[in-house]
């Protein structure tokens, strides 16, 4: 029988998927909502679903590189306590540049997509990655400087 899978089936199919598979298993996974019937009106609601996900890609696509672009003239000061040389108590994470971007930027980003693996620990300027989508990566200047 030729079904189209509304969910992930491990080992069978994932999401969107058009496959033929033995009439036994479709009914218990038609039984169980996990597939529909590869009629002509599935199959037109299956192609109208993928345009509308795809178009979504694009427009996602298009927000990350606009975003990217106002990141480059963005510059976030983070104020800390710091010792002699120039050497942090500690160190400036993602959360904390978070943070800034919203109060100082207003522009809200998630702390997962910042690439930072070590944090900031010394004073001065540090250029950070931001992973915006799988193509696009922004990134923003973070002046650390010693609070008064």
């Amino acid at each position: 029988m030729k079904v189209i899978f509304v969910e992930d089936v491990k080992g069978k199919g994932k999401k969107g998927e058009v496959k033929e598979i033995a009439d036994g298993y479709a009914k218990f996974l038609l039984n169980n909502k996990k597939v529909v019937i590869a009629n002509n009106a599935n199959m037109a609601t299956l192609k109208g679903q993928q345009k509308r996900i795809e178009k979504d890609k694009q427009e996602e696509l298009v927000q990350a590189n606009l975003l990217a672009k106002q990141l480059e003239d963005i510059e976030v000061k983070i104020s800390v306590k710091a010792g002699e040389g120039g050497r942090l108590f500690g160190s400036v994470s993602s959360k904390q540049i978070v943070e800034e971007l919203k109060k100082q930027h207003n522009l809200k980003v998630d702390k997962k997509k910042i690439d930072l693996p070590q944090g900031i620990q010394s004073l001065g300027y540090t250029n950070v990655k931001i992973k915006l989508h799988n193509e696009v990566q922004g990134v923003i200047k973070v002046h650390v400087v010693e609070q008064v």
